[in-house]
């Protein structure tokens, strides 16, 4: 982030009362970059905005949606507001996205997971909390993980059960793994807290979201400042 971004965040700081402001400052510090969740393909929009209120909940601030076919419409009344706390990174740009996204995780220094209860070559509890950070992929609703996802993925994981039926929801899933694994990273000797700068990135993209015609006193404010 920039020294110009850093100052915004100061700015705009003056616009939120103090409770909100704290808040944001108690929260920022429980987030975390080190687990986040990738939803390929899911058909029912309620599902993906689940999985959005789980992510906020366990302090993941990343969610990756790829829409092959299917387009991502956020359910307010599933998600609750948690769309304006997440990041979410949309892969619709191209016919097939997958490729694209697993690839830039992996760059980006992600351990690919996709869960599914097929061919799996390890379990939920298999999983180690490391340096390396974990990107899990939920596949859509009936299909589960696309063939393409399967094979470029670093691991096939599945979440074990105890009943006749199949699977869990995805939602479901999503929000077993977060527990489990957050509360893993949160007891593990592992630096798993954002960067200063993706913790002033995060709060810029919370004050732009709670403000009330934030560009137009954004606007206001780089106006000023170029005439010093």
């Amino acid at each position: 982030m920039s020294h110009l971004d850093y100052d915004l965040v100061q700015y705009l700081k003056e616009f939120v009362v103090d409770e909100r402001r704290n808040l944001f400052e108690e929260k920022i510090q429980q987030r975390t970059k080190h687990i986040t969740i990738v939803l390929e393909n899911i058909f029912q929009g309620r599902n993906i905005s689940a999985s959005i209120r789980s992510a906020d909940c366990f302090g993941v601030q990343d969610v990756h949606v790829i829409e092959n076919d299917n387009i991502f419409n956020d359910d307010s009344e599933v998600s609750m507001g948690a769309d304006k706390w997440v990041s979410t990174t949309r892969y619709n740009k191209q016919k097939h996205n997958t490729a694209k996204a697993i690839k830039k995780l992996k760059a980006d220094g992600y351990q690919v997971i996709a869960a599914t209860p097929h061919n799996a070559n390890c379990d939920l509890y298999d999983i180690e909390i490391g340096e390396q950070k974990i990107a899990l992929i939920f596949g859509a609703e009936v299909n589960g993980c696309s063939e393409e996802t399967l094979k470029l993925a670093d691991k096939r994981m599945k979440i074990p059960m105890y009943g006749f039926t199949e699977s869990f929801n995805i939602s479901v899933s999503v929000s077993l793994c977060l527990q489990h694994l957050t509360y893993k990273l949160r007891n593990s000797a592992v630096n798993w807290r954002m960067t200063k700068e993706e913790q002033d990135k995060t709060l810029l993209q919370w004050l732009r979201n709670s403000i009330k015609s934030s560009s137009q006193i954004e606007e206001k404010y780089l106006k000023l400042r170029s005439k010093k």
